[in-house]
């Protein structure tokens, strides 16, 4: 699968001056509720706490360049996106390497101006910038603004600074794969700054360790369990490290620890004033969030295209999603939303966010859609399902490709592949269980289909009707609540 590239193109370069406190981050092209916008300006006013804010920004900007696999800088720098969800600024980040997620939420308490419009973009950060951010220190507040101010913006001439770098698929797949993956978790332990600082700087660098719960800190293990949460290689922490003068407390985030004790992923909040600094970890240096597999089950859903169209029309940049309040408004049951926000997870529409164990909106500004589609198990599966190598031998049993053996059992799908047999599902279903149940899903449809042709359980005429009627009053209401 090949890279594209990507280039962010500036009406001018980001830049901080110390001396009057002004802080402007230029914007690329992006979508607001205007639509497209090639210069979007969604805030101007106050960062309350310039100096956390500033040490934040810089972290996410670190965590763009950094790759953890082998310590090399990486030869092109990604620069962050930017959410306006008009209660918050979200900067996030993917490293190089696609095993480090990073997000800065600048919370309401920390912004004092104006919201101008609402959206997502990428936001310039250049190096001159970077030098500036790491001298901002005191309390005294900054004067922010995101996006051009109109009157410069007409005075450029059309001139523009551009950027112009690959866009690794494998890098845009991970933001839709760890959203998916950070549902999964709970809050595990929280510490206060000083335990906080306590534990983070006293972390070894490198090797596979599960932090436990021990009092009012944590202590690392060589084994999992009950609690713990998994922390591959600390050293992916190291930009937590900056920020902890201004900290106010530490929590940890995971999933409930699995009986194979196979290395999982894991979020670490850094509360700080009006902020939180997040980082979502691989289950190991070398795993990029990319493989992980989290979205394919929903993926593989025969409505959870139709599902995200009908969903998506609801979202309006809002910071916390209500799956329950999606399912009163398009009609769908949870089970069916939640898929559906996976689906949209896949084309970048939607983030998690674990502090409130909520999805938000944004959009990414490139193409995350197309590299989810070519994902390989999932391109693999349905291969395999096209032409007709899925045979199933007894109820809930199949052989795929002739040699592999799937049971789709309700405790959790097995197959006979090497796949299966290494990760045993914590890396998502191998493309074979993929291909069976996504034949099983079809027989079960044409059946239910057929049913309805021949009479057996047909609905009237009358109930057919109410059907169309209700699902267009959906459709209606979604419609509305977009608008």
């Amino acid at each position: 699968m090949t890279d594209t590239v990507v280039a962010y193109s500036y009406a001018r370069s980001s830049g901080l001056d110390l001396a009057s406190g002004q802080l402007d981050l230029s914007t690329s092209g992006g979508l607001t509720q205007r639509g497209l916008v090639a210069h979007p300006r969604f805030f101007s006013g106050l960062l309350t706490r310039a100096a956390p804010a500033a040490a934040g920004l810089l972290a996410v900007a670190d965590v763009a360049k950094a790759r953890y696999l082998d310590a090399r800088p990486s030869g092109y720098v990604r620069d962050p996106v930017v959410t306006c969800n008009g209660d918050r600024l979200r900067f996030e980040s993917f490293s190089a390497c696609g095993g480090v997620y990073a997000r800065l939420d600048v919370l309401q308490q920390a912004l004092d101006g104006e919201v101008v419009d609402v959206g997502t973009t990428n936001v310039d950060v250049n190096n001159p910038l970077r030098q500036a951010l790491a001298r901002v220190g005191g309390d005294d507040p900054l004067h922010l603004a995101v996006g051009p101010d109109e009157v410069v913006a007409t005075t450029l001439d059309g001139a523009v600074v551009e950027k112009k770098v690959p866009l690794p698929e494998r890098w845009v797949r991970g933001f839709a794969e760890v959203q998916v993956i950070a549902s999964g978790f709970d809050l595990r332990a929280e510490l206060s700054a000083p335990e906080a600082v306590r534990f983070l700087r006293g972390l070894p660098r490198r090797g596979l360790h599960w932090a436990v719960p021990s009092g009012r800190s944590l202590r690392l293990a060589s084994r999992p369990v009950a609690g713990a949460v998994c922390l591959a290689g600390p050293d992916r922490l190291a930009t937590m490290l900056p920020l902890l003068r201004f900290a106010t407390a530490l929590r940890v985030y995971g999933p409930a620890v699995s009986g194979t004790g196979m290395p999982m992923a894991g979020a670490w909040e850094l509360e700080l004033p009006g902020m939180r600094y997040v980082l979502t970890l691989s289950p190991a240096h070398n795993r990029g969030f990319s493989g992980e597999g989290a979205v394919l089950d929903d993926l593989s859903r025969q409505t959870a295209e139709a599902d995200a169209d009908l969903v998506g029309m609801l979202l309006a940049f809002e910071p916390r999603l209500d799956a329950d309040l999606l399912a009163e408004q398009s009609g769908l049951s949870r089970e069916r939303v939640r898929a559906a926000l996976t689906q949209l997870g896949t084309a970048g529409r939607v983030g998690y966010d674990v502090a409130e164990a909520a999805h938000f909106h944004r959009e990414l500004p490139y193409d995350a859609g197309r590299a989810l589609a070519a994902n390989p198990r999932l391109r693999s599966a349905k291969d395999l399902m096209a032409r007709g190598l899925v045979v199933f031998t007894a109820p809930g049993v199949a052989t795929v490709n002739e040699h592999r053996r799937v049971r789709l059992d309700p405790a959790g799908p097995t197959c006979t592949c090497p796949w299966w047999t290494d990760y045993r599902g914590t890396r998502g279903p191998c493309k074979h269980i993929l291909a069976a149940q996504m034949t099983e899903a079809a027989a079960q449809t044409a059946q239910t289909g057929q049913s309805a042709h021949t009479g057996e359980t047909a609905p009237t005429s009358e109930t057919a009707h109410t059907s169309e009627t209700d699902q267009t009053a959906h459709t209606d209401q979604a419609a509305g609540a977009a608008r």
